[in-house]
């Protein structure tokens, strides 16, 4: 794979680019790969290689990497009013019309949206919103966060914080009050002899204790992802929210729902707290908001909330916090023909969320075929979403040693045969473009299942 002339847009890559989460020694043998563009959803390197991108892209590129509706509508924007900001009273009316339609699209009977750049920047935002509403209401010792172990809620810095990942520890992260409970994962996280329903009591009453043991006057929110999505899809244990929601209520914690993978489709349903049957009290959203077609992030505010911050903003005549192109006039126009397309299809595809119900059940069934194999311990995931846990052993759930970096070898051997997915962990993720069809899906699982034969092999 490795191209060593000195001209090469491999070189050139590594010569130039700063790479972010990327597995170096991989890159050092193998170099990077550089892609030119496009077709449904296979992408295409400047050697012409094809490979079906069974992350799509990075979980948002759902319409695939071609759509010709998606890009006609941000160069008809692009053509009429090609950027904006949404300070100062000021907007386009593609920003009026998707915030009309995001509240709409909610779980709520009402509420307001702020919009950001990315899923990180709105986590941060939540953040700053819930630290400014408990200043202003007279409660400024409600400074902390809870979230959970593996948790993925972004890169910037409180959003870092939120993240459960022992990684952020290089960036002297989480900052203080930034609390992280058990992952929800019962396959890996429950006691011998423990039922689903009894780890999920425990994980309740883990929630409890914590906030007895902060304080329940010192918690300015939960986060939480319906199903952990870089934690390696995780889905919750059965019965999950219905046990620590009404905790938070009780305690009046709000909850926040980070949808910035799960929401417009991912799991099945429109949302992942749909899917899950639960209310949260905020939604945080990106990535399938504007199918990838555009950095946009979101901040769907619920009525208490909405209600609340308003209140709060309108004692101090504004809300200090901001970005330059929020509420972008082509994201927004962008956002509103990928809703469209998910919920009602175009000329090119039928709605992609009954896609994604139709192509569940082979999705499902193929993760579970593979799963039989010894060396993965289990599958796991909801709606088009799926992870295999690669172990040593299948009895004892014993994992690879890290050394091995089984998951990476694995995905480079993907990459051999043309596929792109992701590890995470020891875990294979698999979360393809909601265009795929049964011989797009048959092709991804054969070229799985051969680098795992491949691996394994050369493991044992």
């Amino acid at each position: 794979m490795t191209n060593d002339q000195p001209n090469s847009w491999e070189a050139r890559a590594d010569a130039t680019a700063f790479y972010g989460f990327t597995d170096l020694p991989s890159v050092h043998e193998r170099g990077a790969v550089v892609l030119t563009h496009g077709d449904g959803p296979y992408v295409v390197d400047v050697n012409g290689r094809r490979y079906l991108d069974a992350n799509s892209g990075l979980w948002n590129m759902v319409a695939g990497f071609s759509h010709k509706g998606m890009a006609a509508a941000a160069k008809a924007q692009y053509d009429r009013f090609p950027g904006y900001h949404a300070f100062f009273g000021r907007m386009s009316d593609q920003t009026v019309m998707l915030s009309e339609k995001l509240v709409e699209m909610s779980p709520f009977e009402r509420g307001k949206v702020f919009y950001t750049n990315s899923g990180s920047e709105a986590n941060d935002t939540m953040v700053k919103m819930l630290w400014f509403l408990s200043d202003a209401e007279g409660k400024p010792k409600r400074r902390k966060f809870i979230s959970r172990v593996n948790a993925y809620h972004g890169v910037t810095v409180a959003s870092a914080s939120l993240t459960g990942k022992p990684y952020n520890s290089v960036f002297g992260l989480p900052l203080p009050g930034f609390l992280h409970l058990t992952c929800p994962h019962y396959w890996r996280e429950g006691k011998p002899g423990e039922t689903e329903e009894q780890f999920t009591r425990r994980m309740a009453k883990e929630l409890e204790d914590m906030i007895e043991r902060e304080g329940a006057d010192t918690i300015a929110g939960f986060f939480a992802e319906p199903v952990m999505g870089a934690g390696g899809v995780i889905p919750p244990s059965k019965g999950y929210f219905q046990a620590i929601t009404p905790i938070l209520r009780k305690h009046g914690i709000p909850l926040i729902a980070d949808e910035v993978i799960c929401g417009f489709g991912r799991t099945g349903g429109m949302w992942g707290c749909e899917t899950y049957d639960f209310m949260p009290d905020a939604i945080i959203s990106s990535k399938n908001l504007t199918a990838g077609y555009f950095p946009m992030g979101a901040v769907i505010l619920g009525p208490d909330l909405a209600d609340r911050l308003q209140a709060a903003v309108e004692e101090i005549e504004e809300f200090p916090h901001g970005f330059t192109a929020s509420g972008h006039p082509v994201g927004s126009a962008i956002a509103l023909k990928a809703i469209d397309l998910i919920v009602n299809g175009d000329d090119e595809s039928g709605p992609l969320i009954e896609n994604v119900r139709a192509m569940t059940p082979k999705f499902e069934a193929g993760l579970a075929r593979l799963a039989e194999h010894k060396h993965i311990g289990e599958w796991r995931g909801k709606g088009l979403m799926g992870a295999l846990e690669a172990v040593k052993d299948k009895d004892s759930k014993t994992p690879w040693d890290g050394s091995l970096s089984v998951s990476e070898r694995i995905a480079n051997t993907c990459t051999d045969h043309g596929l792109i997915c992701r590890p995470l962990g020891q875990s294979i993720v698999l979360c393809p473009p909601f265009i795929i069809n049964d011989a797009q899906m048959d092709e991804m699982f054969d070229k799985l299942e051969k680098a795992l034969n491949s691996v394994f092999a050369e493991l044992t």
